[in-house]
C-alpha cells in the first residue's frame, strides 16, 4: 500500500482494550462506573446474557438485559461472570443508588468492570455500535490522521481530500451530509447540491451502489466530473460512505482508489464516535439539570462540561412567549447555536416554556462577569426577538462562585424572568436588583397561596356577584379604581366608562361586599386578594 495512505484496520481483536473500546464508543453510549482490573484489559467480543444459558467466555462484555443493577442478582451476576473470565458487564441506565456499595465490592471481588448503558442508546444500538468498535478501535493513525480528534469529521474529510486530490464528503447510512473537505475551487453541481441540501441527491444515490469494501469509481462525463465512493463498514453495521470528486477537471490522484478504502477503514471509528456525539451533548445536559435542581453531582458536571468545579459561574433563564409547542421546543437549540457562535460556554436546559442557559469558567472578577452577563442576555433578547418575531424576556442570575452555587443562581434568574413576564413591559432583560419590587411581590404572592381566609370577605362576595349576574363588572372595577388610588377620571379611563358610571359602580360595590374603602386595610386585603384572582394568568414552573 502507498505510504500516503491511511493505515489499514487489521489490528486482532485481543489488542482491543477497554479503554480503546470506550474511547472509540463515546461517553453518549456507555459510562464506566468501575474497573477494578484498570481500562488496559483486553475485550474481544460483546454478548447479551441469556437467562437460560448464562455462560460467560473469557474477555467478552456482557449485556445484562433485564437485570436490575440494584438487585441481589447483580452481585451474584458479578461474581459468575469473575469466574468465567469476562471483561465486564453493562446494566441498564441509571446507577444503583444505595446498592453502590455491594456492587462495587463484588465488582472488586471478581476483577470484573461495571458499565451503565445510557438511556439514549438502546440495547440493539449498542450491540451493533460495541461490535463496530471492536473492529475499529485498537489502531494508531497514520501521519496524515494522527492530527484528527476522534470524531472530529470535518478534518477527516480535509485529510483524505489531500490523500485522493479531490473534494470530499462524509455522509451517514442515510445519506445525509455530515462533513465535506473545506476548498476555494469552483465545485460541480452534484457537490454544490449535496452540500447546500446536507444530503447526496436521491437520484445520485440511485445511480451509485458499492460492494461490501470496493471503491467505486464513476469516469468523468460531460460537466461531471470523475467520482469515488466507499462505504465505511465496521463489525458488519453499516455507518456510512464517503465520496470523493476531482476538482476543476484535474484527474484524482493515481492511488486515490487505495487511499480511500484505507481511508474507510480508518473512518469507521470517527464515525462512531460522531454518532453518540448528540448522547454526549444529552449527558452534559442531564448533568447539568442535576446540579439545577440540587440533586446532582458537581463534580460529574465540570468533568462533562470541562468547567472548573471552583469558578465564577451562572443561569440565565430565557422565555420567548410562545406558549410552548414546536416552536418554543426549537428555542434551546438556538441558544446553543448562538453560543457556539460567539464563543461561549454554555449548555442548555429545557425548562417547559423556557430554558435554561448554564454558564461557566466567567470572568473572575465578579463584576465584570455581572456586566458581560447583563451584555450576554441584551444580546440575546435582539438576536432571537428578531429572527422568532416575538418577544424574547431573559432574566439574569446572580453570579455564583461554584457549580455548587447554580441552583442559588437559576432561582434568581427565574425569580427576574417571572417579573419580566408579569409586568409585560417594555423591559425584556434584567436581574433580580432589577426588578426588586416585583420580584418580592410576586413572592408575597406565592406565600399568600398557602393562606387560608375567611370566605365572606369583601372581594369573595364580589365575585360571587359577578358569577350570578352575566355582564356584571364589579371585581373589575374595584381592581381599577384601587390601581388608580382612588381617581376616579383616571380609573374610569382606564375601564372606558364615563365617570359617573364609574361612581356608580363604586356605590353598588359597598353596598354589595360591605368593603370600607376609607380604610387602608380593607383596601390592602382587597388589593392582594385581587392580586391572586390574577395569579394564574402568569404560570411559573416548580422550582427546587
Amino acid at each position: 500500500m502507498d505510504s500516503d495512505a491511511l493505515p489499514g484496520w487489521g489490528a486482532d481483536a485481543s489488542q482491543v482494550t477497554l479503554e480503546q473500546l470506550l474511547s472509540v464508543v463515546g461517553v453518549g453510549a456507555l459510562e464506566l462506573h468501575t474497573a477494578p482490573g484498570g481500562l488496559a484489559g483486553p475485550v474481544t467480543g460483546v454478548t447479551v446474557l441469556d437467562p437460560l444459558d448464562p455462560g460467560f467466555r473469557p474477555r467478552e462484555l456482557v449485556l445484562a438485559v433485564g437485570v436490575d443493577a440494584r438487585s441481589a442478582h447483580a452481585v451474584d451476576l458479578l461474581r459468575r461472570a469473575g469466574e468465567g473470565g469476562a471483561a465486564g458487564v453493562v446494566f441498564g441506565p441509571g446507577e444503583p443508588g444505595p446498592s453502590v456499595a455491594a456492587l462495587r465490592t463484588a465488582a472488586e471481588e471478581s476483577g470484573v468492570a461495571v458499565l451503565f448503558r445510557t438511556s439514549w442508546c438502546p440495547w440493539d444500538h449498542l450491540v451493533g455500535l460495541l461490535r463496530a468498535g471492536l473492529a475499529s478501535a485498537g489502531v494508531l493513525p497514520g501521519s496524515v490522521a494522527r492530527a484528527v480528534v476522534l470524531g472530529d469529521l470535518e478534518r477527516l474529510a480535509d485529510a483524505v481530500a489531500a490523500l485522493t486530490g479531490g473534494m470530499v464528503t462524509i455522509e451517514d447510512p442515510e445519506s445525509r451530509v455530515l462533513a465535506y473537505s473545506s476548498t476555494e475551487e469552483d465545485v460541480d453541481d452534484i457537490r454544490r447540491l449535496t452540500i447546500l441540501g446536507r444530503r447526496v441527491p436521491p437520484w445520485r444515490v440511485a445511480a451509485m451502489r458499492w460492494g461490501a469494501s470496493d471503491v467505486l469509481h464513476r469516469p468523468a462525463k460531460g460537466d461531471d466530473p470523475e467520482r469515488l465512493v466507499v462505504a465505511v463498514r465496521a463489525g458488519g453495521e453499516m455507518l456510512g460512505s464517503i465520496w470523493v470528486a476531482a476538482v476543476a477537471g484535474r484527474p484524482l490522484r493515481p492511488n486515490a482508489s487505495e487511499a480511500l478504502r484505507s481511508a474507510a477503514q480508518a473512518a469507521a471509528p470517527h464515525l462512531l464516535r460522531h454518532s453518540t456525539r448528540g448522547a454526549d451533548t444529552r449527558l452534559v445536559e442531564d448533568a447539568a439539570r442535576a446540579v439545577l435542581e440540587g440533586r446532582g453531582s458537581v463534580e460529574v458536571l465540570a468533568e462533562r462540561a470541562g468547567w472548573p468545579a471552583q469558578g465564577p459561574c451562572a443561569v440565565l433563564a430565557v422565555h420567548d412567549g410562545n406558549g410552548g409547542g414546536d416552536e418554543a421546543s426549537r428555542l434551546p437549540g438556538m441558544l446553543a447555536l448562538y453560543c457556539s457562535a460567539y464563543g461561549h460556554q454554555a449548555v442548555v436546559v429545557p425548562a417547559g416554556e423556557r430554558a435554561l442557559m448554564v454558564l461557566g469558567s466567567l470572568d473572575a472578577d465578579e463584576r465584570r462577569a455581572g456586566e458581560r452577563l447583563a451584555e450576554l442576555g441584551r444580546s440575546l433578547a435582539r438576536q432571537l426577538s428578531a429572527t422568532r418575531g416575538v418577544t424574547v424576556r431573559v432574566g439574569l442570575g446572580d453570579v455564583a462562585p461554584a457549580l455548587a452555587r447554580l441552583p442559588q443562581s437559576r432561582r434568581s434568574a427565574e425569580s427576574a424572568l417571572d417579573a419580566l413576564l408579569a409586568a409585560g413591559g417594555p423591559l425584556v432583560v434584567a436581574s433580580t436588583e432589577d426588578v426588586a419590587e416585583a420580584v418580592a411581590v410576586i413572592k408575597v404572592m406565592d406565600a399568600l397561596r398557602e393562606v387560608s381566609l375567611p370566605p365572606q370577605t369583601p372581594v369573595a362576595r364580589l365575585v360571587a356577584f359577578d358569577a350570578e349576574h352575566s355582564g356584571s363588572r364589579l371585581v373589575q372595577t374595584l381592581r381599577a379604581y384601587l390601581d388608580h388610588f382612588g381617581d376616579v377620571s383616571a380609573a374610569s379611563r382606564a375601564l372606558g366608562v364615563h365617570p359617573n358610571s364609574l361612581r356608580y359602580r363604586i356605590r353598588r360595590i359597598t353596598e354589595e361586599s360591605h368593603i370600607d374603602l376609607d380604610s387602608a386595610d380593607a383596601r390592602l386585603l382587597a388589593q392582594l386578594q385581587l392580586r391572586l384572582l390574577d395569579a394564574p394568568k402568569c404560570p411559573r414552573p416548580s422550582r427546587p
